[in-house]
């Protein structure tokens, strides 16, 4: 799936318009978030459909007019309007208006947790690595012997009452195999969470776990450096040995110990 960061010309376009429109809807985000999915999932699964949607040479209406059979009674009049909306658009790719359409129901389904943006994010982050930790986990939702629908029904399982329900939402729609996997695009609506809100997402990695208070240290250290709110995600690694390695976006500090001695041994070797 095209991440919704890499969009371009007039697809970038395109979800400009539509997430401007997404901020207009009102109504329970949660089943618009929901209907999002359905709909770019029937996109994804007709490629035909697809085409036709995304060919500017079919008028704009014809377009609406068709997904308004097709979905009228299956999903809400919201997003029976923003599909239409959509169709109307041009588009760089074909694929590109189901990915869209995915990515809006990604921001609707986050808005949907209103004051716990904070933990929607620490928990998406936690589901990926409880799948990463736990090999019979990840082989069980990476088998392709077994339905979408069965995988969804373990994380459900797993997940219920633990949850938010934005986050079982999310970890269900990563099963759904639009991402290269479910690690990836966890990771993607965790992204999401934090860009609706105004944060980056830092990954650090430390030999033992930090305390509330060191972490709360650290995002404000960082916050201020990089001009934003900063979620801190904490992941524990034997290999750091000491010290603290950072990685936001692109960015990467590395003040390990386990660098620090890579260093050597290549100075070393010269």
């Amino acid at each position: 799936m095209t991440a919704s960061g890499t969009f371009r010309g007039a697809s970038a376009e395109a979800l400009h318009t539509l997430t401007s429109a997404l901020d207009q809807v009102t109504g329970d985000r949660a089943v618009v978030g929901q209907d999002l999915f359905r709909v770019a999932a029937l996109l994804r699964g007709e490629p035909a459909l697809r085409r036709v949607a995304t060919d500017q040479s079919v008028a704009a209406e014809a377009k609406q007019g068709l997904l308004r059979e097709l979905l009228v009674g299956k999903v809400g009049d919201v997003v029976v309007d923003l599909a239409g909306r959509a169709v109307s658009l041009r588009w760089t790719a074909s694929r590109d208006l189901a990915d869209a359409l995915e990515h809006l129901g990604v921001l609707a389904t986050v808005r949907s947790a209103d004051d716990s943006a904070d933990r929607l994010a620490d928990e998406l982050f936690e589901v990926g690595q409880l799948v990463a930790d736990n090999p019979e986990l990840r082989d069980a939702l990476s088998d392709p012997a077994r339905s979408t629908a069965d995988k969804q029904a373990l994380v459900r399982g797993i997940l219920a009452g633990k949850a938010l329900p934005a986050t079982v939402t999310l970890a269900e729609q990563a099963l759904t195999g639009s991402y290269r996997t479910v690690g990836v695009a966890l990771h993607a609506f965790q992204q999401v969470a934090a860009a609706a809100h105004n944060q980056s997402v830092a990954e650090v990695r430390v030999a033992k776990p930090l305390s509330d208070a060191d972490r709360q240290r650290l995002g404000d250290v960082l916050s201020r450096q990089y001009g934003r709110q900063v979620h801190v995600n904490v992941v524990v690694d034997a290999e750091v040995i000491g010290g603290i390695r950072v990685e936001i976006g692109d960015d990467v500090i590395d003040g390990t110990v386990s660098s620090r001695l890579d260093s050597a041994r290549r100075a070393l070797a010269v």
